[in-house]
């Protein structure tokens, strides 16, 4: 369960895939929920599931069983379950495959979760090819928080995310030391996750990597950069970003391209899934810090993409997502596709008194690509209300910009 804000309290707070998992587990016999460590997976599951008999595979003794036995641990396992933590026993997979091809008419058998989605999804992609669905469980979304948290503006919820992360037991749990438990959380993640399921090398390394990423969230990338910085080759960098992504760290953004060439920036921007680790791995613990320091920018814009992500895949979707720099100083920082041809702009400033100015960037862009159907632009900022700055432009608090993407998802 989750704590909130009293330890002697817990209450289960409702997650947004909860009607995704159960419209899932209709059509398909098996469900694979992934995400990062701790956001929340078997609490879903177990909430949204209380048929379900739940089995994880981080008891050791449980796992011993499902690695000696796979099909007397699947014959008492029950018709319908949810295993936790799979990728600890993926030679489970084949055995499941035989079961699910003698009943393929019974939908929702198994439920599946994994903490490194490319361990997990590689072995489930190769034995359940068309058998299953896969979901991805990020940390708390604000509209999930403000069920059990006050968030009356988009500034209190930026600063939340920052200084209790998105996580829920310290986004809930306001008597957590919040420094203490990401610490914990990184050196489980380097030593369970990463050291165990993948060769990465000198540990300390990747971690001053991933402490050298959090430095340049919100920037675009440059491998060669990093490579140089840390005196390692640049497959090493690549193989390392791969594990992160893997993992729901972080998320690399790809640039908008549509036919302009090498007049446009073709690396991706670097983004953290939770901006809380960001405050964590570079040292801001406190509201002045986060509000008045050099990476106050880019920890709004990062949280607010990482919000948009959030709403995309608890729907159970990708998103097109993008952002665009051209070489003659055009930036803007979210494009949202919704077709081929549609799409949306979005700027992202740290601001409480948004002007016309801000928005100039989008109107260069509608000029430039005339060719498309360009939505209203949006400047997402701290703004206290919505409201318009021209016919097309509109200034727009985090609610009501989720609530107007929302609208778009299919």
């Amino acid at each position: 369960m989750y704590f909130c804000h009293s330890i002697l309290f817990m209450k289960y707070v409702h997650r947004q895939m909860e009607s995704c998992v159960k419209r899932i587990i209709k059509s398909f016999p098996c469900l694979a929920v992934t995400g990062p460590r701790q956001s929340g997976k078997s609490t879903l599951l177990t909430n949204t599931l209380p048929e379900y008999n739940y089995i994880t595979l981080d008891d050791p003794l449980t796992r011993q069983r499902a690695l000696s036995d796979p099909r007397l641990f699947l014959d008492t396992a029950g018709e319908k379950v949810i295993i936790d933590e799979i990728q600890w026993a993926p030679h489970l997979m084949s055995y499941i495959k035989m079961r699910v091809d003698e009943r393929r008419d019974k939908m929702g058998a198994y439920v599946f979760t994994g903490s490194q989605q490319f361990t997990m999804i590689k072995n489930l992609s190769d034995s359940l090819a068309g058998r299953i669905a896969l979901l991805d469980l990020l940390p708390f979304s604000v509209e999930e928080k403000k069920t059990s948290i006050s968030l009356n503006s988009t500034k209190e919820a930026f600063i939340h995310a920052a200084l209790r992360t998105s996580y829920p037991e310290p986004a809930l749990n306001a008597h957590l030391d919040v420094p203490v438990w990401a610490g914990a959380y990184v050196q489980t993640y380097l030593e369970r996750d990463v050291r165990s399921l993948y060769n990465v090398g000198n540990l300390s390394d990747f971690q001053h990597f991933l402490q050298l990423l959090a430095s340049r969230c919100s920037q675009i990338l440059n491998m060669s950069q990093f490579a140089n910085d840390l005196g390692v080759s640049l497959p090493t960098i690549k193989s390392w970003l791969s594990i992160l992504e893997a993992g729901r760290i972080i998320y690399l953004l790809p640039p908008y391209y549509v036919n302009l060439g090498k007049r446009i920036t073709k690396s991706p921007k670097i983004y953290f899934l939770d901006i809380g680790l960001v405050c964590y791995l570079t040292g801001i613990r406190d509201r002045d810090h986060l509000l008045k320091g050099p990476l106050a920018g880019p920890l709004f814009e990062n949280f607010c993409i990482a919000e948009t992500i959030k709403l995309f895949f608890n729907r159970g979707r990708r998103g097109n997502l993008f952002f665009l720099r051209t070489n003659n100083n055009l930036e803007v920082d979210l494009l949202i596709e919704e077709s081929f041809e549609t799409v949306t702009p979005v700027e992202i400033k740290l601001n409480q008194t948004p002007n016309m100015r801000m928005g100039s960037h989008i109107t260069r862009f509608k000029e430039l690509f005339s060719k498309l159907k360009v939505n209203d632009g949006r400047i997402l900022s701290l703004t206290e209300k919505s409201i318009p700055l021209s016919r097309d432009i509109s200034a727009v608090t985090l609610n009501d910009y989720l609530k107007q993407v929302a609208k778009g998802i299919t």
